[in-house]
Order: C-alpha cells, then structure tokens, then sequence
C-alpha cells in the first residue's frame, strides 16, 4: 500500500503490482503444469493473483470547483475506486486523466491489490503453453481465478444507479471487462492490441481494405510520420519491406472476423482500419470492444443506398442524424433518446471532403449532403418498403445503411467521438440498383476518394490534439471522473 504523489508515481506502482500478479499467476501455472502442484489457498488469500486497485479520496472543505471540461473532474465527494488492467499498455493514458485531477483538486491517491482476481486466461496464451490444452478449463478453475461473466459488465457506461454512500466508479470500465475485451479483440481482427491506434476507421467492404494498404504503404515509403502497417495475421511492414503490397496480400488475414490494418504512428496517434463486415451486430460487437482502449475517434466509411431523386451514385452523405432500426443496442440505448452530432467530427469530415474532392461551395453541396441516415438489421428492407415508407418520409432520412446508427449509437453510450460519411452505391427507391458492371465501375472510381477523406479527417483530428474532440454533450451528470 502505498499514498501517491504525482500520476507518474501511480502509474508506475499500478505496473509493479500488476507485474507482481502476474509474475505470481504465470508462475503458480507452470507449476502445476509441471508436477501437478496447485496454488496454496494462503497465497489467493493474500491477495497475490488480483488486480491493483486505484483509488481517490476527495473530500473537499467546500463545493467542487466551477471547471467545464469534460473529462478529469470531480462532481462531488467521495471514494472514486477502479481496478487497472495493463497499466504499462495504458500508462499514457492514466497519467492524462490523473494530472488534472491531482493537480485541481484536493485528492489523495492510493494504489494497493484489490479483492478482483486476474483469471488466468487473461496472462496465458493458450496458443503458446505447452500443456495448457491437455488440461480441461474445469480442472483449472479449481485452482485458479477464471473469467466469471456475472463480474463483467457495462452498469458504469449505462449509467445504473449505486447505493448512496458506496464507493464510486473511477472510470467506465474495469480491469477484468478491459481484459475480455482485449483478448476479444486480438481474436476478431487478427492483430496484436498494442498495435491498435488511438484514431479508428470502420469499412464494411474489403475493396476499402486495398485502398488503405495501398496509401499506407505510399506514407511509409515517403518517411511519413508513420513507422509501419500491422496486418491482421501477424504481418508488419515497413517502407524497406521489399514488395509489401504483395505480402499484404499473402498474409493470413481471412482468418480473421473483422480484420484489422494498423497505420502506426508514435503515441499511438496513427490510424487503426477495421473490415467489420455487414450488419449492426458486427458493428456493436467491434465497438463494445474497441472503447475500453478509449480512442480519440471512430468514423464509418461505407456505402449506402440513396433515399433522394437529387443524389447521384458516388455521391456523399454525412450523417447528422440517425433513425435506429438496427435493434441491436435498444436494451441499454431506447431508440427514443437522440444521439447528437458531434461538430469537430463534422466540420472535419466536410473540410476534408472539400480538400479530397477539389470541390468547393456549390459544387460540394450537390455531391456531399448532410441528413438523417437510417440503419436497418434487414438487409432486405426492400421487400417490405410499404411498411417503412411513412417512416421514412417522417424522419426526412436521406440515406439507408446497416451499420452506422450502431456505430453512433454506441460511440455516444461509451463516450467515443464518433462520425459517419457513406458513399451512395445505388438508389433502389429510384430504380437504380446495383448491378455487377455498374458496380465495378463505381467501386474504381469511389473507394480511393472516399478513404482518402476518411483518413484525412482523422489526420487533421490528429493533428489538433484530440482535446476538442471529447465533448461534454458525450457525459452524463453523474460521470466518472476518467474519460
């Protein structure tokens, strides 16, 4: 137990005890491997395999102080607690939400083992361990802490009551829902997390992917800011690697559900690509793992079918709005409550389609058009439009989709910025429908432009800081202090 004095003092004590219990796991692990010696019940009462516990005291002689900005403060007294999974992984990130705490506010920090114990699963690479897999997972929770899904939840981040005088919620999520999404999120797209950048971008067709491998690839051999491409299945390149397209192209990347492509960059600042595929469910599946790494921004770069006579295949939509049909989040999010734009996001995406484009005024007006998107979980929606028309035309929606009202949706839940610019592939109120020519032809001519504009985006977000981003209207009133 130790009292702390500055959040690089707490962040390097939260990687000693993190280090120390998992250096005890992984060592209690081989040794059972090996002769069958399980842990003493002595060393998990002493609390040897559990997450550091973060804590902060705040007890002011008076009211919190009047500060405005959106993360790193204080809204009332009380003991603020979190366990810390990774803390060397996110010790950027810690010490940005510890220094304007430590440094406005009368607090007093503590970093000590928590009662939460690591399971195994989450320091031991199956994949790796010799023995591991001719031991049954029964066997070992016998011995030792396992993944318990009634511990692993979002009550923090959808804003469930505690009882009056209980400790409270440091930051939206815990040590042991970070590691499963970790260990998520290394299975669905194929790529280490430490390779994952602060800055995200969402596809849902692969043709993106080869566009952005292609750019990448250009940055890297220009000695751009960025320092290599992390492919899902384990490849990097860099602007040495001799041929890279070609062993893009060769990695064992179908392996993965949602492969990911990681344009990395120092600080993590760089630009992490994810394939999520088609569907709302991917797009709450991919999102709920992604926000315990709290990036920065997500935006979607897909395509959509046009709702207007005005719009044009290979036109722009950027969505300011969103009809939610998608079902997949009306649990935690009822449909009913709004999920506002959020401008930095806009203002960047429309100046970057400006500077992509080369077009300017009227002429960006008639090809980029701002206005409700409806995303819909029946991908044949088409066959039952009698029944979704009035809809339609109540919400003046412009555009139809099947992922970015979830991408919104859940960025605005888990307090992620987020936006959406989709590219209209075909208009099938209007007779246009996609065929495989038409398709083609469109393909070539929109994916290179539209990614172009989605990096940019990020790139100028990037360049800003991020600090803009991170809008009060993404917090509730009863907030943890951690973004």
């Amino acid at each position: 137990m130790s009292k702390l004095e500055t959040p690089e003092h707490v962040a390097d004590t939260l990687e000693e005890l993190y280090a120390e219990a998992v250096s005890a796991l992984t060592s209690s692990l081989e040794r059972y491997l090996q002769d069958g010696t399980p842990p003493s019940p002595d060393l998990r009462q002493s609390r040897a395999f559990c997450y550091p516990a973060l804590i902060i005291r705040y007890d002011p002689e008076g009211p919190p102080p009047p500060i405005s900005r959106a993360f790193g403060k204080m809204s009332e007294p009380g003991t603020y607690i979190s366990t810390i999974t990774r803390p060397d992984y996110f010790r950027d990130y810690l010490i940005e939400q510890l220094s304007p705490l430590m440094r406005d506010y009368p607090v007093e920090v503590e970093v000590k083992a928590s009662s939460s114990e690591i399971p195994y699963a989450y320091v031991w690479d199956q994949a790796e361990a010799g023995g591991l897999d001719e031991v049954s997972p029964a066997e070992l929770a016998k011995w030792f802490p396992s993944p318990n899904l009634g511990m692993i939840g979002d009550e923090v981040a959808d804003g469930e009551p505690y009882e009056p005088g209980s400790n409270r919620p440091l930051a939206l999520f815990d040590g042991p829902r970070v590691d499963f999404s970790l260990k998520r999120l290394q299975h669905y797209t194929g790529t280490p997390v430490e390779h994952m950048q602060r800055y995200v971008l969402f596809t849902n067709y692969h043709r993106y992917v080869d566009a952005f491998c292609d750019w990448s690839v250009e940055q890297l051999k220009s000695g751009s800011r960025y320092t290599g491409l992390s492919v899902a299945g384990g490849l990097v390149v860099d602007g040495k690697t001799p041929d890279a397209k070609s062993a893009i192209d060769a990695a064992p990347w179908r392996r993965a559900q949602m492969p990911a492509y990681h344009l990395m960059a120092d600080d993590r600042t760089g630009i992490t690509l994810v394939n999520i595929g088609v569907g709302p469910s991917n797009a709450k599946t991919i999102t709920d793992h992604l926000a315990v790494l709290r990036p920065e921004c997500w935006l979607m770069v897909g395509h959509c079918g046009g709702l207007r006579h005005s719009q044009q295949i290979g036109d722009y939509v950027l969505a300011h709005a969103y009809l939610r049909d998608d079902h997949v989040l009306d649990g935690v999010l009822p449909p009913d409550i709004p999920v506002p734009p959020i401008a930095e996001v806009q203002v960047a995406l429309q100046e970057a389609a400006a500077d992509v484009t080369g077009e300017k005024g009227d002429g960006l007006k008639k090809r980029l058009r701002t206005g409700t998107v409806v995303t819909t979980d029946d991908r044949n929606w088409e066959l039952r439009f009698s029944e979704t028309a009035r809809r339609f035309n109540q919400s003046r929606a412009i555009a139809i989709d099947m992922e970015s009202a979830t991408i919104a949706a859940n960025g605005y839940r888990l307090r992620v910025p987020y936006g959406v610019l989709l590219c209209v592939s075909d208009k099938p109120l209007h007779g246009e429908i996609k065929l495989p020519g038409a398709a083609n032809r469109f393909y070539e001519r929109a994916i290179g432009e539209h990614i172009r504009i989605g990096i940019q985006t990020l790139e100028r977000l990037a360049h800003e800081g991020g600090a803009a981003l991170h809008s009060r209207k993404l917090r509730a009133f009863d907030e943890p202090p951690f973004r």
